[in-house]
């Protein structure tokens, strides 16, 4: 296994911070400044082939890959070890289960980054905060994937439970132990740094859209569309808020 050059310990102690106070400042800044930008910016009507395709693979591997952090990282060792889960088992399911999530994934930002290139008005409809957006994804992915294979397969086994897992925890107990995090491998080590980015970035791209849900339709009155009109008189309900608009002859 290869490490990396020892990174100052405080970079583990000050990034997740500045990244997490973005994320949540951020999103109540973007909220109350820019409701109206809270939103992905469609580009469906552009061009839809292609987005059917890349959008499910693109959100349903997310789930995928956002499940398997929280059983990797959020979850300690011991507690898949109480109820079972030897670390050969854990891996196994880590390394199948992720490589199908993350490659999921990878195909569906590798299909929409191919739309956004190739159909002209998609293209001319992407900002520079979008690049930036799809290449801290694309890298997220491509590192992330780097360590289920590379740490599971390629060049043995690292435990990163023992390592990466207690650092993240520990940053959310008010005890942060960012020294974990200094000898871990590489890959390890840039998959965090561009995790932190994404999370600081987050609220100022379009991935807010995440924390958007339309539950106002379950409550707002159903829209009443005009009808046809026909000289029958129209006993409906709302048939009076439909009249025909106002004309001359209706003045005299």
């Amino acid at each position: 296994m290869n490490y990396a050059p020892h990174l100052p310990t405080e970079l583990w102690l000050i990034l997740p911070y500045v990244a997490f106070t973005s994320f949540v400042l951020g999103h109540v800044w973007r909220y109350r400044n820019d409701q109206f930008g809270w939103t992905t910016r469609s580009s469906q009507i552009y061009e839809s082939r292609l987005l059917r395709l890349g959008s499910p693979l693109f959100h349903f591997g997310m789930l995928g890959v956002f499940g398997g952090h929280v059983l990797g990282v959020l979850i300690p060792e011991s507690w898949t070890a109480a109820v079972g889960i030897s670390e050969h088992t854990y891996h196994l399911i880590a390394v199948s289960a992720g490589s199908v999530a993350g490659l999921a994934v990878l195909a569906g930002v590798a299909i929409l980054l191919y739309r956004r290139w190739t159909v002209t008005a998609v293209r001319k409809a992407t900002t520079t905060n979008d690049k930036v957006m799809y290449a801290l994804l694309a890298a997220a992915l491509v590192t992330g994937l780097l360590n289920t294979w590379g740490s599971n397969l390629a060049w043995g086994t690292y435990n990163y439970r023992e390592t990466v897992s207690p650092w993240f925890r520990s940053l959310f107990s008010l005890n942060p132990e960012p020294e974990l995090m200094v000898d871990t491998p590489w890959t390890f080590q840039l998959h965090g740094l561009v995790v932190l980015t994404l999370i600081g970035i987050w609220p100022y791209t379009r991935l807010v859209h995440m924390f958007s849900a339309p539950i106002g339709y379950l409550t707002r009155p159903y829209i009443v569309y005009r009808h046809k009109q026909s000289n029958a008189p129209d006993t409906r309900r709302y048939a009076r808020a439909w009249d025909s608009p106002v004309t001359p002859e209706r003045w005299r």
